[in-house]
């Protein structure tokens, strides 16, 4: 049945009634728990001194963001604020060679902040790469380029490597494995789009001014480089309507979530909450289950913030970025589930849909999604937690098409045609909603820990049966009905666009 299909008005309302006091209720059971903990012993290392203005404690376990937004705070602001103006200056002077004043600056910033050596480690990197796109052998840029991400990502090798590089600042380590295995991403997909030129290849500067683009450089998103080639070689830069109205509304969003997620820290200790599995088995089944899906939630909006500022200044320099990554609220479908909208694209267009192609085809859907997992878990880094996720994931990827096509055998596909497309819409929402909780209990295990998983799966599923597992599956129904929702309003919309469109 098509997206379209309309439930009554008084059905959504319920739903939405419904959803609104299952979080209330359960929000209500983490700040309790989050209360009593504030001064707990296991808790001292994740709980200081927050905001006087709340007189309350605040979580910081999340090391990434409290390095960003109070260590780190102005240098990043200098470095990024310094290439706003520099790269304004250039595209109103010299338009036509901004690609190389935006290289420029991205040298001159990485060798301030990590130094020669390791500038030496990445050139090298970059020239290798490049050497092996001249062969134009698409299974030898494969190759070599997965060498390359392993010599990071596995040790020792990765320590070697690390070893050149002198000093001991906090986010050194950050810095130095996302500079570096973002710069492999980057080559690769350099090197398999000279492989696809018909004639001749982009030269080693073409490379270095795809690499060196400061705002992708440490942190991402990846942006293949066929698109950053394109948009960067435009030599008549024109925004659009009301773009720059778009641009600082999106800036004004992110500035107000980083202080809207500071200040929920300082009330709901959801990071540091999971590291004392003790404590949190005294929770109800309600709250570990909001516990758990905050979590998913935090690290989507960490994701949201920090990719949408680097896009907001990619936006600025008249690029076309990877978008955010879609909201996990609005996500019931392994497809579509992705934390990095960038390798999300990067791994779509070079390995997933290159061997899976119309995903259609069961075992050809099983090839490529095994492919893809794990060159993402050799992204990730080999370890325990890793292989689990992966697998766990890549089945789930699998079994959403191993159902769609059990459904479409003749019985089902026939007994789903005499149904009314609001009763088909409630029942796919029904498997929806199992599907729902499955991505985030497979995710939760890379979020937070694999004890914390299996904890919060065997109170939801087993103790908790059937009472609370039964309440949080129609809780979850109904959420998915109105993301459905959303969905049928977003199709509705396009369609009317696409009707003006031929129109004009």
């Amino acid at each position: 049945m098509g997206v379209k299909a309309m439930l009554p008005t008084y059905e959504l309302g319920f739903y939405a009634l419904v959803v609104t006091c299952a979080v209330l209720y359960s929000g209500s059971g983490i700040f309790e728990a989050s209360r009593d903990s504030m001064n707990r012993k296991a808790f001292r290392d994740g709980i200081k001194p927050g905001w006087h203005y709340f007189g309350r404690k605040m979580d910081v376990a999340d090391f990434e963001w409290v390095m960003w937004f109070t260590s780190f705070r102005n240098i990043i602001i200098f470095a990024l604020s310094g290439h706003v103006l520099f790269g304004k200056i250039c595209s109103m002077t010299v338009p036509q060679h901004r690609a190389v004043m935006y290289m420029i600056y991205g040298l001159l910033a990485v060798v301030a902040s990590m130094g020669l050596v390791y500038l030496m480690i990445i050139l090298s990197h970059c020239l290798l790469l490049y050497s092996v796109a001249l062969a134009k052998q698409k299974w030898l840029c494969y190759v070599a380029g997965l060498c390359c991400l392993a010599s990071f990502k596995v040790e020792p090798f990765g320590s070697w490597q690390s070893g050149f590089v002198t000093g001991a600042f906090d986010l050194q380590d950050v810095l130095f494995y996302g500079g570096c295995t973002f710069t492999i991403m980057r080559c690769m997909s350099f090197a398999l789009e000279s492989s696809q030129k018909e004639e001749g290849i982009y030269s080693i500067f073409d490379l270095l001014k795809y690499n060196f683009y400061l705002p992708f450089f440490f942190f991402g998103p990846v942006m293949t480089f066929d698109q950053f080639h394109a948009q960067v070689s435009t030599r008549e830069l024109r925004r659009k309507d009301n773009e720059m109205k778009s641009i600082r509304v999106n800036a004004l969003l992110h500035v107000g979530a980083i202080v809207a997620v500071d200040i929920f820290f300082h009330f709901f200790y959801i990071l540091t909450l999971p590291s004392d599995l003790k404590f949190v088995n005294r929770l109800s089944d309600w709250s570990l289950a909001g516990l758990a899906y905050s979590n998913l939630v935090y690290d989507w909006v960490k994701a949201a913030v920090m990719f949408g500022v680097i896009n907001t200044i990619a936006r600025l320099d008249h690029l076309e970025p990877p978008q955010p990554p879609k909201c996990i609220t609005m996500l019931y479908i392994f497809a579509e589930t992705h934390f990095d909208r960038g390798i999300n694209d990067w791994l779509c267009k070079y390995v997933y849909d290159h061997i899976g192609e119309n995903h259609d085809n069961i075992l050809k859907e099983l090839v490529a999604s095994i492919t893809t997992f794990a060159i993402t878990t050799l992204w990730l880094g080999p370890c325990q937690v890793v292989y689990i996720w992966s697998l766990v994931n890549c089945f789930g990827l699998n079994f959403e098409l191993w159902v769609q096509k059990f459904f479409q055998l003749g019985p089902f596909a026939k007994l789903e045609a005499k149904l009314s497309g609001a009763m088909s819409r409630r029942i796919r929402a029904a498997f929806g909603a199992v599907n729902f909780w499955a991505i985030v209990l497979y995710n939760i295990l890379a979020l937070n820990s694999l004890e914390f998983a299996l904890l919060v799966t065997k109170r939801l599923l087993v103790m908790g049966f059937p009472e609370s597992t039964l309440s949080i599956w129609f809780i979850t129904y109904c959420g998915v009905q109105l993301i459905k929702e959303r969905e049928r309003i977003l199709a509705i919309q396009q369609e009317e666009k696409g009707d003006k469109a031929k129109l004009e």
